[in-house]
C-alpha cells in the first residue's frame, strides 16, 4: 500500500493530499530513508513523521484499504512520541 494512502486510511493525517505534500516535503521516513508520496508500505515498517512540534514514530502492523474509525488505531503501534 502506498503511504500516502496509508497514512490517510489509519487517520495519522486527515487528508491524503496532505499525506501526499508531507512525503514531497521530506517530512516522512520509512526506516530512516525519506519517501515519496508512492512508495509501497510493508508490514514491520518504521514510519517517522515530522511536525512543526515534534515527531511521531510508529511501526506499521497490517495493511488495510478501508478500516472504521475505532479499528484504525490497530494498523499501527507508536514507538515514540517526540512532543506531540
Amino acid at each position: 500500500m502506498r503511504i500516502d494512502k496509508f497514512l490517510k486510511v489509519s487517520r495519522i493525517l486527515k487528508r491524503r493530499t496532505v499525506a501526499g505534500e508531507a512525503c514531497k516535503a521530506g517530512k516522512v521516513c520509512v526506516n530512516g530513508r525519506e519517501v515519496k508520496p508512492s512508495y509501497q508500505l510493508k508490514t514491520g515498517d518504521e514510519v517517522e513523521l515530522a511536525f512543526a512540534a515534534g515527531s511521531l514514530k510508529f511501526r506499521v502492523l497490517a495493511l488495510k484499504e478501508t478500516v472504521k474509525k475505532e479499528e484504525a488505531a490497530s494498523l499501527y503501534e507508536i514507538v515514540s512520541d517526540g512532543g506531540q
